[in-house]
């Protein structure tokens, strides 16, 4: 299976992406010559990190017949200094909310997704650290 992107300049720093068939814009802050018309490419790193080990957990979870609880990710990347500037650091921050929800199980559905199946977390391990956490209904449990 491969995935095709292709991107084609607008204007200023604004570029139109297709992925997949998908559209989406990416561009630049005012400071750095862009209008702030869309995401830069480098947030974009931590939405798919975020979103690949999010359908990770909810399949996961669903597979162990837990699905009735609320879901948020976050994840907060630190940059170097120096050029070029990547992420040393990536924060990811689980946020379950529900009734009697297992706690070992979310634990194990996290960490599936972290250390065997999402190869977004994989690829961005290999420069950066993550450091994770997971909250259930607003304490945290790892």
């Amino acid at each position: 299976m491969k995935e095709i992107s292709k991107v084609k300049w607008l204007n200023k720093m604004a570029f139109d992406i297709e992925l997949n068939e998908h559209h989406f814009t990416i561009d630049a802050d005012s400071k750095f010559g862009g209008d702030d018309r869309g995401p830069k490419p480098k947030g974009l790193l931590l939405s798919s990190l975020a979103g690949c080990t999010g359908m990770d957990v909810v399949s996961i979870l669903k597979k162990m017949k837990i699905d009735d609880y609320k879901l948020d990710i976050s994840a907060e990347g630190e940059l170097t200094d120096e050029h070029p500037k990547i992420y040393h650091t990536i924060n990811l921050v689980y946020n379950f909310t529900g009734k009697n929800l297992p706690e070992n199980k979310i634990i194990k559905a996290v960490e599936l997704s972290e250390t065997r199946y999402c190869g977004v977390s994989e690829m961005l391990r290999k420069a950066s650290k993550i450091k994770t956490k997971i909250l259930l209904n607003g304490d945290e449990i790892k």
